[in-house]
């Protein structure tokens, strides 16, 4: 029998309808087609997946259906006229998967993704077909969301791999990897993952390599990616199973630490010189948590000042050694720096472990070691300056008593050396009177209260209620004070017109 004879049997007989039956409320599209290229019927499913809504639309013969739809690979390339797959099962081709994009004459995009197969019914008298099959699936939604995946895996800076869970072999790679490792993308494709060795130096490689044979979730670890120039990276790597297309594969994400590593060898160079600098020190050195006053290190230069080695002064808390003199200068220190205060040069004394008592300036700075809040603690030794300072001061209280024999700059600067200069704080010379300025410009002069008076023209008792007066006003109680106070505001006394009582009566 004919082919032809054979399908004018089969559309003049049940078999046709009752194939249609059978295949009208089936999910994937089937059409039908005649070996001489016409489209005998198509099922809604395959109507839809073309936009449709009849066997017209969709073409009477397979040379229409090519003129009004245009398909081609996922790569883009277009399909030849004999490519089709419709033009292929007429031809006699038998495929079991075809994946096409699909769009309708006049659109600059796909509208559809389809998976085609073939078939073909045979009369059971006859060689010939009897009837040619195209099966379609839409997997337009499956490869949308593999498109999303594969733009949103390029995109993400994190770097990332997919391999092959069947032979381990890279299939993807994003731009995060190239640009973190310095591989080129046809370094990494096709090679195996033990090729590039994800996993060198895992912190556990085993478990790693069971999990990925076993096709499991790899959990976070620390491993070294050895670099195509050369040297390492240090990355977190972890791996999660996922499928492309009908392949089980991994996914590898990686963190790069390398930054980290670089940072923590840097801070730990930085701390090994501060402990030498800290050590070596000349400077009496300590440092202590900020919680606590507790010390934690101290240099020779401290064991030195104070007596106490490392073992008996570190852990302890600086009121329990008792290393201040008093609880009130311990008190007045720990305030400050418990208000977030640093110390400079603050005056105080100490007691050191043989029961000495020591001048101390004492300086704090806070730092950080580690996550750890601390204070560095400096301390100088003012002891002896103390010493000869007081010295100097009575030198300077002896030698004052009788000043006639000083010449005046000398005077001014042996009571600066006595008292430094304060600002302007307490009276000023706004708060004595004219009379007052004057007898304190004598007394500045050197003069004693017999030749103030003869200057003056005035009476001993005079000057001396003068001189009480002015003592009162400015806070001293001796001449040396009083030459102190005035030469710490400027005033020496040469530049005051001294008036006699009588021109002070005329005026």
């Amino acid at each position: 029998m004919s082919a032809a004879a054979s399908f004018k049997t089969l559309r003049e007989t049940a078999d046709l309808r009752h194939l249609r039956q059978i295949i009208v409320g089936l999910d994937e599209g089937v059409i039908l087609i005649d070996p001489d290229q016409t489209l005998l019927w198509a099922n809604d499913a395959a109507l839809a997946m073309h936009g449709v809504s009849s066997i017209a639309e969709l073409g009477a013969t397979v040379d229409e259906y090519r003129a009004r739809f245009r398909l081609r690979y996922r790569n883009n390339h277009r399909l030849e006229a004999d490519d089709y797959p419709v033009e292929r099962v007429v031809a006699g081709d038998s495929f079991s998967e075809v994946v096409v994009e699909v769009m309708a004459v006049g659109d600059d995009e796909p509208r559809w993704v389809h998976q085609v197969r073939s078939l073909v019914l045979n009369d059971a008298d006859d060689a010939e077909p009897a009837c040619l099959v195209l099966i379609i699936q839409d997997v337009s939604a499956r490869y949308e969301a593999e498109d999303r995946f594969e733009q949103s895996f390029n995109a993400n800076p994190a770097p990332a791999l997919i391999c092959r869970l069947s032979d381990l072999r890279l299939i993807k790679v994003n731009q995060g990897f190239l640009e973190m490792t310095g591989y080129q993308r046809d370094q990494v494709l096709c090679r195996t993952v033990y090729d590039i060795d994800v996993l060198r130096q895992a912190e556990r490689r085993d478990l790693a390599k069971e999990r990925l044979s076993e096709g499991r979730t790899i959990p976070q670890m620390e491993a070294e990616l050895e670099l195509p120039g050369g040297g390492t990276r240090l990355v977190i790597v972890a791996g999660q199973p996922i499928d492309m297309g009908d392949q089980p594969c991994m996914l590898f994400t990686f963190a790069d630490l390398e930054p980290r590593r670089k940072a923590e060898g840097a801070l730990r160079h930085s701390e090994e010189r501060f402990t030498r600098t800290f050590q070596m020190a000349p400077v009496p050195m300590a440092i202590g948590a900020r919680d606590g006053h507790l010390l934690c290190e101290i240099n020779a230069s401290f064991t030195q000042l104070t007596g106490y080695a490392a073992t008996e002064i570190i852990g302890r808390p600086l009121g329990d050694v008792e290393l201040w003199e008093s609880s009130a200068i311990r008190r007045e220190i720990e305030t400050a720096i418990d208000g977030g205060h640093d110390l400079r040069a603050h005056e105080a004394r100490i007691r050191v472990k043989d029961g000495g008592v020591i001048d101390c300036l004492v300086s704090t700075e806070a730092i950080r070691l580690g996550d750890e809040a601390c204070v560095l603690w400096a301390f100088q030794d003012i002891t002896q300056r103390k010493t000869t300072e007081l010295e100097l001061v009575g030198a300077i209280e002896a030698v004052m008593k009788d000043t006639s024999w000083f010449s005046r700059s000398i005077m001014d600067k042996l009571a600066r050396l006595r008292t430094p200069q304060r600002g302007g704080d307490g009276p000023g010379l706004d708060d004595l009177t004219a009379r007052e300025r004057e007898v304190l410009a004598l007394i500045c002069r050197g003069y004693d209260d017999k030749t103030i008076a003869r200057t003056l023209n005035v009476a001993g008792n005079t000057v001396r209620n003068h001189v009480a007066r002015i003592y009162a006003k400015i806070g001293v109680n001796r001449r040396v004070g009083a030459v102190t106070w005035a030469r710490a505001r400027g005033f020496d006394g040469d530049a005051v017109t001294i008036r006699t009582a009588d021109q002070e009566s005329a005026a």
